[in-house]
């Protein structure tokens, strides 16, 4: 029997809106263009060639649209395209973050401040961030084309989103942090890779769990600097913790996934070192993958809570 809906991985957070899969008669709806791209699996199930950037771009638009009121998404041809169900996990563990300092009522609308490190040319975190729970984000990054990108998706779709360009590539916060910002949270999707050899070789092992013949194309995209830097995902995490002591109070949460389990011990001495009155590690399993979400804070559980009863 035919099904119009293509399971994805299970364990996703109980909010996320694509925990039954990829309703594609709703994303056609939305989105017509999506139609020639959809083809039937093995089993009958409707999905996309996931080795087509195209298709994926498209699925992406598609799901932006249905889901979170975007009318209007496109990035330029070799930028990051991430996957939405993964990304809008991070934000749903980052309500629930927010909510334990919150009589476990999660916080809703512009009085939370989200600082998003690397927001890309896609802008997926602010997007789906604000159409979620209305809070108001900023967006940094190291790339001008990414920074110019993001901001005609903000005009097209009529957002309030900022933007800020970071200009120094060695630093995170440094520089587009003020000591009159003050953040609720800041969120980060490190790059993973030390090299760019490296990142080719994960592209590698990507289009074989594909079933397909190794290829240099990203079928999700992606610049260097969306994908690796020089020491990789540890190196990226602690420099954002050394800097995080510069700006401790203009930020209530610090946060940064971490796709690597054996980065955390070295990673929780050097917050020991620097201080923090609290680390948290979330994880976050989607199928076979767990990444997780380190968070810290230099407030203390009584300050937060004060800090929030204020934002009431």
């Amino acid at each position: 029997m035919m099904t119009n809906t293509a399971r994805i991985k299970q364990g996703l957070h109980p909010r996320n809106a694509h925990n039954l899969g990829y309703d594609f008669d709703l994303l056609t709806s939305h989105l017509p263009e999506l139609t020639p791209f959809v083809i039937n699996n093995p089993a009958q199930q409707k999905t996309i060639n996931f080795t087509d950037s195209l298709a994926v771009k498209t699925l992406n638009r598609a799901l932006l649209h249905a889901h979170y009121g975007i009318t209007f998404w496109d990035i330029p041809a070799g930028y990051l395209c991430p996957p939405i169900p993964g990304r809008v996990d991070y934000i749903h563990y980052l309500a629930d973050l927010l909510a334990e300092d919150n009589h476990n009522i999660i916080p809703t609308g512009k009085q939370i401040t989200a600082l998003d490190i690397g927001t890309g040319a896609n802008l997926v975190y602010p997007l789906t961030g604000q159409h979620c729970y209305g809070w108001q984000f900023t967006g940094t990054d190291i790339d001008p084309i990414s920074i110019k990108v993001a901001k005609q998706l903000i005009l097209f779709n009529q957002l309030k989103i900022k933007l800020k360009l970071q200009k120094n590539q060695q630093h995170i916060f440094d520089g587009v942090v003020s000591d009159k910002d003050l953040f609720t949270f800041s969120m980060c999707n490190p790059p993973f890779h030390n090299s760019l050899e490296q990142a080719q070789q994960g592209t590698e092992r990507k289009w074989k769990n594909l079933g397909k013949t190794p290829s240099n194309e990203l079928n999700f995209g992606g610049q260097n600097a969306e994908l690796w830097c020089e020491g990789g995902e540890l190196a990226f995490i602690s420099t954002m913790i050394e800097e995080s002591k510069h700006v401790a109070d203009q930020i209530i949460w610090f946060t940064s996934l971490v796709s690597k389990k054996e980065h955390l011990e070295a990673l929780r001495k050097l917050l020991n070192k620097q201080g923090v009155k609290e680390t948290k590690i979330i994880d976050m399993a989607q199928g076979q993958k767990v990444s997780r979400i380190l968070a810290w804070s230099y407030f203390g559980a009584a300050e937060r809570a004060e800090i929030f009863e204020q934002l009431a």
